[in-house]
């Protein structure tokens, strides 16, 4: 570490994705601590009588994790974790968490429910525990710290990995988890209300450590990839790969390759098919229905819905809707997208002609600004506004953040925005991930991503010099495959074997790939 001369190139902060725009922390007892410095917040957020209840930062920093159905996060301790002085049993303090004694005990639980219903990560744990394929890997990961990503982190570290980890949401975090995590001895930096500050110092605690040096990056989101990019260019360059499961990353990894920045190999898992499908449709069908009706006890039958983007979280949002018998309306730029949907029997619409009309409003588009004020300024009361993207910037939250409205924190990640005639929209979670936010995600869903995350970094840490140039790739189809089998067993799915006329009439592997990689599924 002590010959890399790097110098702070650029703020971290900028282009902060899922963090921008994010109110600075709760005020604070004096009594209890002194506040560390926060960044300054615009004059529209301050407490005046335009805010009822509480403030607006108030509630962006509640610790209570709606994934925990004991509310067991809410610790009641006003005590910034980084003002606090932690050790675990082992005596270590490499960590930042929010409370480790009273919450680890709780968090082991939460991440051995979990294991249950993770059939293929950790059979593919089991499987690679010998051979230890990370064997000196040194990971920093970046990505939502639940019970399902923590059987991800412990199967790395069964692999032969060594690992330092933060969060890529400020509010996914679970307490209990990461507590949970630092109580075993992995350096983790992450709590549930994290200022924008606090974001970026752990994850900077995690690339910069001593005498531990990074050479693969587990990121979902891009905000690991973009500050060591940015600040410590020169121990960028000595990463042997990244691993990207976003969308909004996966854009940046193509932006970089497009400008000739990226100078390490780097696998786009987010358009694996074993991502795109499983994540991205059969979790999302799922998880919102689950994150809508636990954050405001909405029945969906008889509802008109919009949701923009008709890919494939939206296309999974759509189903679950229709399912419940709403009425669902789409709203699409593609004309293949707009064309799928008709034919799915939906309307596709402007989202001006319906807006009046909706009782909620779902983004999953991966855009900016798709819903702004002009519309939420024509939403009838009562408008249920979310968002399924990564990103916070579907939503003009900031549009809202004006002095003639009055935010009214009703629950948890549940806001009422009051305009002056008494008219009222509910924003969920302040825009962003709705499903992580406000409710849980399916483990088995995540037990495929997690595999194929996995996967990934193995075949980079271990791929011979040249394989892989300084280039964005997909993940190999064989190991898509594989990631699929490994959770066939689960269903008692019994595959068909081709016979070897059948293989060599179909000009086939008989162990795979099965399809080529143009196949859409």
């Amino acid at each position: 570490m002590n010959n890399l001369a790097d110098t702070v190139v650029v703020d971290p902060g900028f282009g902060g994705g899922d963090k921008q725009q994010q109110a600075g922390p709760a005020p604070q007892d004096a009594s209890v601590v002194v506040p560390p410095p926060a960044t300054k917040q615009s004059s529209a957020l301050k407490k005046t009588s335009r805010y009822r209840s509480r403030s607006l930062s108030a509630s962006s920093t509640d610790s209570f994790s709606s994934a925990s159905y004991t509310g067991s996060s809410e610790d009641g301790d006003d005590v910034p974790p980084r003002e606090k002085v932690q050790k675990n049993s082992k005596g270590s303090s490499d960590f930042c968490v929010r409370n480790i004694v009273a919450q680890h005990a709780f968090g082991r639980r939460e991440i051995e429910i979990a294991e249950q219903e993770m059939p293929g990560i950790i059979a593919l744990k089991k499987r690679a525990a010998e051979d230890k394929p990370l064997k000196d890997a040194k990971i920093v990961g970046c990505t939502h710290i639940n019970a399902q990503t923590a059987v991800l982190i412990e199967t790395l570290v069964e692999l032969g990995a060594s690992v330092r980890w933060a969060a890529c949401n400020i509010y996914s975090t679970q307490n209990e988890v990461a507590a949970a995590l630092a109580e075993s001895g992995i350096p983790i930096f992450a709590w549930r209300g994290e200022t924008e500050e606090d974001f970026w110092w752990c994850i900077d605690r995690c690339v910069n450590a001593e005498n531990w040096q990074p050479n693969m990056i587990l990121d979902d989101g891009g905000d690991a990839t973009h500050l060591m990019l940015k600040k410590y260019p020169t121990m960028f360059k000595l990463v042997k790969g990244i691993v990207e499961e976003s969308v909004t990353g996966v854009h940046r990894l193509y932006q970089l390759s497009k400008a000739g920045k990226l100078t390490v190999p780097a696998m786009n898992v987010n358009d694996s098919v074993t991502k795109t499908k499983f994540d991205n449709l059969y979790s999302c069908k799922e998880s919102i229905l689950d994150s809508l009706k636990r954050s405001t006890d909405v029945m969906f039958g008889g509802k008109q819905v919009v949701v923009c983007g008709y890919g494939d979280v939206g296309k999974g949002c759509a189903q679950a809707l229709k399912g419940q018998g709403c009425i669902v309306y789409i709203t699409e730029i593609d004309p293949i997208c707009a064309l799928q949907a008709s034919m799915d029997g939906f309307r596709v619409v402007k989202l001006n002609e319906v807006i009046r009309n909706v009782d909620i409003v779902v983004t999953a588009t991966g855009n900016k600004n798709v819903v702004v004020r002009e519309h939420m300024d024509k939403m009838k009361s009562g408008c249920i506004v979310c968002n399924m993207g990564h990103s916070n910037t579907e939503i003009d939250v900031n549009g809202l953040r004006t002095p003639d409205l009055t935010w009214e924190k009703v629950r948890s990640q549940v806001d009422h925005i009051i305009w002056p005639e008494g008219k009222y929209i509910i924003l969920l979670a302040e825009g962003r991930l709705v499903n992580l936010s406000c409710s849980s995600i399916p483990s088995f869903a995540v037990s495929i991503t997690s595999a194929t995350q996995a996967l990934a970094l193995i075949e980079l840490f271990n791929a011979p010099p040249g394989r892989y140039k300084s280039d964005v790739y997909l993940l190999p189809k064989k190991m898509d495959e594989y990631v699929a089998s490994l959770h066939l067993p689960t269903f008692d799915a019994h595959l068909t074997e081709l016979s070897d006329e059948q293989a060599k009439y179909m000009g086939l592997n008989k162990a795979g790939p099965f399809k080529p990689n143009y196949y859409r599924y």
